[in-house]
């Protein structure tokens, strides 16, 4: 395969930290947070030393110039991962220097503007997230299909940070949007179809249903062509206070999820003010945990989606300082 390199590179800053030509072709990409709010050459810099062992193929500056470090034909040194390495494009991202490692408008915009070009020469028309290690490191992607990985799975990291790893799902549903491709990336959702045996009553709303699997993808609509949130509900009973075509809207405000595949998702009762109060709830060291892995969002929107499921947030954030110490 001819590899090419991205014609919106703004500046190059070689790094000798490579190794080589590819033993696979590409059909992974990798962002990272750079921890630090640099410009695109700053970013370069940090891979010019031999001593540093240590490269990305791009680097995104703080005002979203983008720096060529690494050729896209040859393997950088990334991901503490050689397998991922061969077969993925490497983005460093400026980002803040704590958790959650936010990064700003012009940052963000330029990393969704990258992908998609890495995809078009690639030949990909669509970027999938599953948000899952073993599911995303199984797959064999398809001719025309991208996979997103992270840093995080393969080292004992936070890299890209949850501001970034919450959003995942939004950044390849906007990419494949924009290459024309169809925004499904969730398994329980593209099997939802092919199932038999289907939830086709429901009772009137509220009422509960029990989520048998931990990555169903949570949507802004009722419907797949609505894009993903980039959250997942997790194993555990929710309530439902809408349905639309076999979609439920969940009571917290998160989203809507899909209920007619009965693999996924079970059909409990409605919800009375005595059995409101009984519903089954995952430890509070389960939700601190989920929270570190950015399925609940950041911020207010965090707090209220929380309260809304009946946790207390203050013990939540509280064992989630704990944890991240």
């Amino acid at each position: 395969m001819a590899y090419t390199n991205s014609s919106l590179v703004n500046c190059t800053v070689k790094s000798p930290n490579h190794s080589g030509k590819r033993t696979h072709s590409i059909d992974r990409i990798t962002p990272h947070c750079v921890v630090g709010q640099l410009s695109a050459e700053s970013i370069g810099s940090c891979f010019t030393s031999t001593s540093r062992q240590a490269s990305c193929n791009y680097g995104i500056g703080k005002d979203g110039r983008v720096c060529l470090i690494v050729d896209e034909a040859n393997r950088s040194w990334c991901s503490s991962s050689n397998e991922n390495d061969q077969r993925a494009v490497t983005i460093e991202c400026a980002s803040d220097t704590t958790e959650p490692y936010e990064m700003n408008d012009a940052v963000y915009n330029k990393l969704v503007a990258l992908c998609v070009d890495i995809c078009k020469r690639n030949g990909k028309s669509k970027l999938l997230w599953f948000g899952d290690k073993s599911k995303s490191l199984t797959y064999s992607p398809k001719s025309g299909e991208m996979v997103l990985t992270v840093h995080r799975w393969f080292a004992n990291k936070s890299c890209p940070g949850n501001w970034l790893y919450s959003r995942l799902g939004g950044l390849a549903a906007t990419v494949t949007s924009k290459l024309g491709g169809s925004t499904v990336t969730d398994s329980a959702e593209t099997t939802a179809g092919a199932s038999k045996a289907t939830n086709s009553n429901f009772p009137a709303t509220p009422f509960t249903v029990k989520v048998l699997i931990s990555d169903l993808n949570i949507r802004k609509g009722a419907g797949m062509n609505y894009a993903a949130t980039g959250k997942y509900t997790g194993k555990g009973v929710f309530t439902i206070s809408e349905v639309e075509n076999g979609w439920g809207k969940l009571k917290s405000g998160a989203g809507w999820i899909y209920l007619e595949n009965p693999n996924y998702c079970t059909v409990q009762g409605k919800v009375t003010t005595s059995t409101n109060t009984t519903l089954v709830k995952k430890s509070v060291d389960e939700i601190a945990k989920e929270v570190i892995s950015g399925k609940w969002g950041n911020g207010d929107a965090r707090k209220k989606a929380l309260s809304a499921a009946g946790y207390d947030y203050n013990a939540i954030q509280k064992k989630v300082n704990e944890l991240l110490k």
